[in-house]
């Protein structure tokens, strides 16, 4: 049997590694068909050239160095560096490579781990993901971190997360990082916009701009910045669209491709467990520690802000109120309208309260109709009778039930810090027993607490 003849550099023509020969001076001397592929340029481009011009800026003092080393006979198995393809494109290389001494070049084999790489980049991010939605405090800093996160896969310089609220129809924005625009208003969900577009098809959008165009991406907004690229991707969990999640480009720097789009839809899932998981706690801790009927802060929230105020106030010698208000006659409305009309009374008295103090200050339910008021960073004691004052002429206007008016009156007991008492328990009691002294005086009126009651 004859064997045929076969020339070596057609065999290696056909390997999916690239083999190169590199003379002393580092100067390609021969390289494999391959090399078309992996770092976008001929064979004949390359022989002649410097093999350190291809490699990465940042990875040539440590290449030169592995390379010196192979030429004092140490071989190198396993090393990586990343190279600039013709196209600019960054690539990583695994590079197996030996010195031959008789033939005075170095032997290397090029493999393109780009999909290596990737591989492991996502694994690493689903760990992170899953981490992130057991530490992260609230959900803000969850998306942070998956924002951190998905820029270990992609450019991820402009990034938002858009919710979904079924009851309203509505996307929010709870999270959004732009470099040229800001945080938009929430959206109706037949708005037209992209991010809506995503949710409801319940599939991923990649729009690209050709040439030097570009797609009005924040014009779904209404007005923005417009950019090259926009990709989004919903998030779902269990089967419902709870959002999407999106990035975008202003420069061609970098550029979205359809592997990022499957990249990203890949992480989503993941993603979208995590604020599912989330958003769950958050609804936990809220029913936990608000009144249901009022959605107000229940006892152990208000006495935990109560604290958290007192040792501020400590720390900057300033001074803070407490209110205590009790409804009077109450029991009539429920005996004559009925406890549902009751509870709407309620819930109507809450917001009045809310509507008269400020964002910064605390408005909590104790029970039955029973409310409590922490007013922080106030410059007097005078200045906490008057928004009791406030509240007892807000709460003593006509409420609307059931078609018909129905009138409320309320008294309310005013303690300060650091006059009346130093501890929350304490503030409350002397607050509570200055209520009681405004509905022996016949009620619908507001009373400071006293020394003697401090005592």
């Amino acid at each position: 049997m004859t064997t045929p003849s076969i020339r070596l550099d057609n065999v290696l023509d056909h390997l999916l590694d690239a083999v190169c020969l590199v003379d002393a001076e580092g100067r390609f001397v021969f390289i494999s068909a391959a090399c078309q592929s992996i770092f976008g340029y001929a064979p004949a481009e390359l022989v002649g050239t410097r093999m350190i011009d291809l490699v990465h800026p940042d990875d040539r003092a440590r290449t030169l160095e592995a390379a010196a080393a192979i030429m004092r006979g140490v071989p190198n198995p396993h090393f990586e560096n990343r190279y600039v393809r013709k196209d600019g494109r960054v690539v990583p290389i695994m590079w197996s490579a030996r010195w031959s001494e008789e033939d005075g070049v170095r032997i290397a084999v090029a493999r393109d781990i780009t999909a290596l790489k990737r591989a492991e980049s996502v694994r690493t991010a689903l760990l992170a993901i899953s981490e992130a939605a057991h530490v992260a405090a609230d959900l803000h800093e969850l998306f942070r971190d998956i924002h951190s996160i998905i820029e270990t896969l992609l450019p991820a310089r402009n990034f938002f997360v858009a919710l979904l609220d079924d009851a309203r129809d509505t996307l929010s924005f709870p999270y959004f990082v732009d470099e040229h625009d800001s945080a938009p208003q929430p959206i109706k969900l037949d708005s037209g916009s992209l991010s809506a577009r995503v949710i409801r098809s319940g599939t991923a959008l990649l729009l690209t701009a050709d040439g030097n165009g570009t797609i009005c991406a924040n014009g779904e907004f209404g007005a923005g910045t417009p950019s090259l690229d926009w990709l989004g991707v919903p998030l779902i969990a269990r089967g419902d669209t709870l959002g999407a999640l999106v990035v975008q480009n202003y420069s061609g720097d970098a550029r979205y491709t359809d592997a990022d789009k499957q990249l990203l839809q890949f992480v989503s899932t993941q993603i979208a467990a995590a604020i599912e998981r989330k958003q769950t706690e958050t609804r936990l801790r809220h029913i936990a520690q608000h009144d249901a009927l009022t959605h107000l802060p229940n006892r152990k929230l208000f006495d935990d802000r109560l604290q958290a105020a007192l040792d501020h106030a400590r720390r900057a010698h300033s001074c803070l109120a407490v209110l205590y208000i009790d409804l009077d006659h109450f029991k009539q409305v429920n005996d004559s309208l009925g406890h549902a009309a009751g509870d709407r009374l309620l819930h109507e008295v809450a917001r009045r309260i809310s509507g008269c103090v400020r964002e910064s200050d605390t408005v909590g339910r104790m029970g039955g109709d029973e409310f409590v008021v922490l007013l922080t960073g106030i410059k007097q004691a005078a200045h906490a009778l008057l928004v009791a004052e406030k509240i007892r002429a807000g709460l003593q206007r006509p409420f609307a039930l059931d078609a018909q008016n129905v009138s409320t009156m309320a008294s309310i007991g005013v303690a300060t810090y650091p006059e009346h008492a130093d501890a929350g328990h304490a503030l409350l009691r002397v607050a509570d027993q200055a209520m009681y002294r405004a509905k022996k005086l016949g009620g619908n009126r507001c009373w400071m607490a006293l020394a003697e009651l401090a005592e």
